[in-house]
């Protein structure tokens, strides 16, 4: 009985680590074609422009949450969303700004938000 509680146990802490990171995971592929994305985003010239101010970081762990912190991945299959990157800002869904520093990194307009959820 005590050895089914444990292995009841861990299965539930596997269950919550596996899914708690991946429902706000900011891993990023950019893809050729409109029909492909899941997001269609512009990127503005001053900050102030933006929904979304966005830090590209440098390992996927620094992308787990809903916060504007983008890990670009090299694979589709390794992106939580696929966005492509309009010519013209009346054909987006989201307006971005690329910061310098984490930071400064988040939503202008939370309104958007749940594009990347």
């Amino acid at each position: 009985m005590k050895v089914d509680w444990i292995k009841f146990c861990i299965t539930i802490i596997i269950f919550v680590c596996a899914f708690s990171n991946n429902g706000f995971a900011q891993r990023i592929f950019s893809v050729k074609y409109p029909s492909q994305a899941d997001v269609k985003v512009f990127v503005v010239d001053y900050i102030s422009q933006a929904d979304l101010a966005v830090f590209k970081v440098g390992y996927q762990s620094q992308a787990t949450d809903n916060s504007g912190k983008w890990y670009f991945v090299n694979y589709a299959s390794q992106a939580d969303k696929q966005i492509y990157f309009t010519e013209y800002q009346s054909q987006a869904d989201l307006k971005i700004y690329f910061v310098k520093y984490p930071s400064q990194a988040g939503w202008k307009n939370k309104s958007k938000q749940h594009l990347f959820y």
